[in-house]
Parts: structure tokens; sequence; C-alpha cells
């Protein structure tokens, strides 16, 4: 039944997406390695990108949009130096950072099934609830997680099958 809403929704209410604007800051919500996969993805749509997988708000500066790759990895966080909770706060901190200057808030999840859960379904949604786009690898949306919130939210929202696929929409994002 919640597909069915969903579909109708995007169908009866389909959302525009917003156009991005350069320089973006790529970081990380769950310290995977995904970000390093997301600056790639940005190379291949010749979108200049920064990552910084630990950014924090003053790394904002002079940014127009803000890329944050969501999905949680334990050895990120040991790699990283920092617990969960503290990733958790971060991350808190830079998007609401990102709101009150305005930016436009692209959020990537490209990680699948092994980005999903627990652990990294905090981290998804706080990044998801606040985008101004979602991308995601299908194979991470299998229960929706991901569409649920881009209808109650009235976010754009593309699924792809494959990670090599989101290089098309991210350019597509940023063409003037």
């Amino acid at each position: 039944m919640s597909v069915l809403l969903i579909a109708a929704t995007t169908i009866l209410f389909p959302q525009s997406k917003p156009k991005f604007d350069q320089p973006v800051l790529i970081t990380s919500a769950g310290q995977s390695a995904d970000v390093t996969i997301a600056g790639m993805i940005f190379k291949r749509a010749n979108v200049q990108a920064k990552a910084i997988p630990l950014a924090k708000a003053a790394d904002l500066e002079g940014v127009k949009t803000l890329v944050v790759v969501a999905g949680f990895s334990s050895k990120g966080l040991g790699a990283a130096g920092i617990s969960r909770e503290q990733e958790l706060a971060r991350v808190q901190s830079i998007l609401q950072e990102a709101r009150e200057k305005k930016l436009k808030i692209m959020t990537l999840h490209i990680g699948g099934k092994a980005r999903r859960g627990n652990q990294s379904d905090d981290f998804n949604k706080m990044a998801a609830e606040v985008a101004s786009y979602l991308l995601v690898v299908k194979q991470g949306n299998e229960d929706q997680f991901f569409s649920k919130i881009a209808a109650e939210k009235k976010i754009p929202i593309d699924l792809v099958d494959k990670i090599v696929d989101a290089v098309q929409p991210v350019a597509k994002a940023f063409e003037k």
C-alpha cells in the first residue's frame, strides 16, 4: 500500500529537481569509504568538488552546495578516531550550518544494503530529511526508506541501478 502511495505521489506531484552550483563540498555522514567514491562520481561528471570526510561548519565558507554521502562504517569511524556519537554531532552541526547559510544539500546513498540498518539509518535519515535532492542506489532503498522520506518531505529523488549510473544525474544537476 505504501509503495502505491509513494508511486502515486511521485506521479501526481512530481518534484522539480533543483539546479546546484559550484563550489561543492563533499562530506560523509557516517564515515564510510563511499565519500571517496562520490568524489570520483563528481570528477567523472566534470563537477569540481572538494572532499573533506570530517568537514566542520567552518569548511562551508564559500561553498554553494553541500554533498552529504550517507552511510555508517565502524572501520571509518575507527580510522577517523571518533565515536558514533561524535560523528552524529558533527553531521548535525554541519547540516544545521548549511541550512542557516541556505546552501543546497544533495544527499547521496551509494553503499547499497551494506550502508543500511540500525547503525546507518540514523545518519541516512538525518542527511535525507534536509536534502534538496536525493540520489540513491536502488539496493539501499529496497524497503522504500529513502522514497518514503522523499515523498513525506517533498524532496526530488533519483534511484539508480549501480554506482556508475550516478554520474549522469550528478552532471545534470549541475548543468547551467
